[in-house]
C-alpha cells in the first residue's frame, strides 16, 4: 500500500465517504445529508485517510461547547485497508487536533460485542467507565470509554513551565490530602525524601486545624509550611486573608474558638521559625513564577467541581502551560480510578481559577517550597 495521507475532509470526498459508510455499517449510518453538514460545521474535527488511489478511512470528532471533552462520533476503515494501522493513525491524529483546540479528554461509545474496536481503543489508552443499554438501532449495548488526550508538553512543549520529576503519593486517610501533597512536593525536590504513611501522619499532626465542618481537621497552609521548613526546605505560605481559616462552615462556638487559637499559634510559630507568610491575592502568574524558579507548589482547591462536596482539598502542581495547569491529586477512588488517573491531571486555566477559590470568603492559598542550599 502506498503512503497514507491524513488531511481534513473536503467536499470532494463526499461520494467516497457515503460509499464507505454503506460498506462498513449495516445500521446507525451517517447519511449523505449529515456528511454534508459535518464537512461544513465548525464544531467538529473531520479527517480522512487516503493513499494515491482511494479513500482508506475517516474519523469524525464532535466538539461540544462549554465542555473540555471531545467525542469520537464515528470512525470507519475500508476493508481493503484493514490491518495496515489506518484506524490507529486516524485516532492519534484526531486526539492531537482535539488537544490543540483545548480539549482535555476524548470520549467514545463502542458496541459491547465489537471486540476488535474495543481492543484498538484499549491499546491506545482508552478505559471503560460506563455503558449505555439499548444504545444502537439493533438494541445492542454500548461501552463508554475515555482517554486523557492533553498531557504535559503534548501540544506546546516549549511553553511548559515546571514538570519536575514529581512522585505520586496516595493519601491514606480522607483528611491527609495536605500532608500527601506536601510529601509529593518535597519528593520532587529531593529524591531521598521518604514518602511514607508515617511521614504523612506526622505532618498531619503538625499541621492540622483540629476541627473542620465534619470529621477530622484538615491542614492549615502555615502549618504545612512549618512542617516543610522543619524538614529542610525553604517554605512560604501564601494566603489572601489574615482572618482565621476554615471556620465559616463550623457551627459550634467552641470549635471556632479552638480553630482560631490554632490559627494564631501557627502564625506565631511561623514568625519564630522563619517561615514566610505572604498575604496577597493568589494568581496563576504566581504559580508560574514559582515553577520557573524551581519551587514545588501545593495549592488548596474546592472539590465542588470534582465531586459536588465543596470540601477543601490540597493538590500538588506539576506544570503549567498556555492552556492548562497540571496537578497530582493524592485522592484515589479505587472504584473508578487507577493511579495514572490522578497524575498530571490537566485543568484548564479558567477552570482552575474557579476551583482555587474555597468557601463564601473566597479563600485562596498555596505553599511554595524550595530545597535549602
Amino acid at each position: 500500500m502506498s503512503d497514507i495521507t491524513l488531511r481534513t475532509a473536503q467536499k470532494d470526498d463526499l461520494a467516497a465517504l457515503v460509499q464507505l459508510e454503506q460498506a462498513c455499517f449495516s445500521g446507525d449510518r451517517l447519511s449523505k445529508r449529515r456528511f454534508k453538514h459535518w464537512l461544513e460545521a465548525d464544531n467538529g474535527i473531520f479527517i480522512v485517510a487516503r493513499d494515491n488511489h482511494m479513500l482508506l478511512g475517516y474519523g469524525l470528532v464532535l466538539l461540544h461547547q462549554g465542555t473540555r471533552l471531545a467525542r469520537l462520533y464515528s470512525i470507519a476503515i475500508d476493508d481493503r485497508a484493514r490491518g495496515q494501522g489506518v484506524a490507529k493513525k486516524i485516532l492519534a491524529e484526531l486526539e492531537v487536533r482535539a488537544a490543540q483546540v483545548g480539549r482535555l479528554f476524548m470520549r467514545l461509545e463502542v458496541a459491547e460485542n465489537n471486540a476488535g474496536a474495543i481492543a484498538l481503543y484499549q491499546s491506545a489508552g482508552y478505559r471503560i467507565f460506563g455503558e449505555y443499554s439499548d444504545y444502537y438501532e439493533d438494541h445492542s449495548d454500548a461501552l463508554r470509554m475515555q482517554k486523557r488526550i492533553r498531557t504535559v508538553g503534548s501540544v506546546s512543549p516549549e511553553l511548559v513551565v515546571g514538570y519536575h520529576d514529581v512522585p505520586w503519593f496516595r493519601q491514606n486517610t480522607e483528611f491527609t490530602c495536605g500532608p500527601a501533597s506536601l510529601l509529593m512536593a518535597m519528593g520532587c525536590l529531593d529524591a531521598q525524601c521518604e514518602l511514607s504513611h508515617e511521614q504523612e501522619l506526622d505532618i498531619w499532626r503538625e499541621a492540622t486545624t483540629i476541627f473542620m465542618t465534619s470529621g477530622h481537621g484538615g491542614c492549615h497552609p502555615i502549618g504545612l509550611a512549618l512542617a516543610a521548613q522543619r524538614r529542610g526546605y525553604q517554605a512560604t505560605a501564601f494566603v489572601n486573608t489574615q482572618a482565621p481559616l476554615f471556620i465559616e462552615g463550623v457551627r459550634t462556638e467552641h470549635k471556632k474558638s479552638v480553630m482560631t487559637l490554632v490559627d494564631e499559634q501557627f502564625k506565631n510559630k511561623a514568625q519564630a521559625e522563619g517561615v514566610i507568610v505572604e498575604y496577597c491575592e493568589l494568581s496563576l502568574s504566581h504559580i508560574e513564577h514559582w515553577l520557573q524558579n524551581n519551587y514545588a507548589v501545593i495549592v488548596l482547591i474546592s472539590t465542588y467541581r470534582l465531586d459536588g462536596r465543596k470540601a477543601p482539598h490540597w493538590v500538588t502542581v506539576t506544570a503549567i502551560d498556555d492552556m492548562c495547569l497540571y496537578v497530582h491529586d493524592p485522592d484515589l477512588d479505587e472504584k473508578i480510578q487507577v493511579s495514572f488517573d490522578c497524575q498530571h491531571i490537566p485543568i484548564a486555566r479558567d477552570d482552575f481559577i474557579k476551583m482555587q477559590t474555597f468557601g463564601r470568603d473566597k479563600l485562596r492559598t498555596a505553599v511554595a517550597i524550595k530545597r535549602l542550599v
